[in-house]
């Protein structure tokens, strides 16, 4: 498989088409069996920089070049910020309206940090639009699918995020070391659920996706 960087080529469109700012959103931790839900925002203007050199959407680098990457892809944007939702929200409301939740708590530190929210289009990895049911006043949001492959807002969302919610569940598993958690993240590996079946379910997993014929979500 050839893979190519991705470009600021939509984002231009969307500046041509009057957007001040574009802010590229992506969401990590969808598919995991613990810990978090996160959302990323990276927000560029039209005449941002060049992309850090080797930039891609967060599943195509190893951990040790998402390390690097990620604080040169939010000191290249113009603001970052990752939201979160627990474990237990996911359990409650669902992992749609949990990644709802997240995405408006990053909006709001972008918006403590000085970002023209109103003045932006968000450009939303997929082709499902979760976020605008969440938000109190109606933003301007543009699903696109593989954006985080294609687009340098987004990919740059990406890597911010993975990196913090990682950084999260490594924290985890140095407070609760059963689980694996710094190798897997939080995700449903055989190890990780034959630690579940020996040690029980922590607060920090989705219990309600643990339950035999569970469906649990693609990333």
């Amino acid at each position: 498989m050839v893979v190519t960087d991705p470009t600021l080529d939509v984002e231009a469109l969307l500046h041509g088409g009057g957007a001040r700012f574009v802010i590229g959103c992506d969401e990590v931790g969808r598919g995991a069996i613990a810990g978090p839900v996160a959302v990323g925002l990276c927000v560029v203007d039209a005449r941002v920089g060049a992309m850090p050199t080797g930039l891609r959407d967060s599943k195509l680098l190893s951990e040790k070049r998402r390390e690097e990457l990620a604080p040169l892809a939010a000191g290249w944007a113009l603001y970052s910020a990752v939201g979160l939702a627990t474990a237990i929200e996911v359990d409650t409301v669902g992992i749609i309206a949990s990644l709802g939740l997240a995405g408006k708590r990053a909006l709001a530190q972008l918006h403590v940090a000085g970002a023209a929210i109103r003045e932006s289009v968000i450009l939303l990895d997929g082709s499902h639009d979760w976020l605008s049911p969440a938000l109190t006043s109606k933003l301007v949001v543009q699903t696109r699918t593989k954006a985080d492959r294609d687009c340098a807002s987004v990919a740059a969302a990406s890597v911010v995020a993975k990196v913090h919610r990682d950084r999260l569940m490594i924290s985890a598993h140095e407070r609760t070391p059963g689980y694996g958690w710094a190798s897997n993240k939080g995700y449903g590996s055989a190890d990780h659920f034959a630690a579940i079946a020996r040690l029980g379910a922590t607060d920090f997993h989705r219990r309600t996706w643990l339950h035999a014929g569970a469906e649990i979500p693609d990333e």
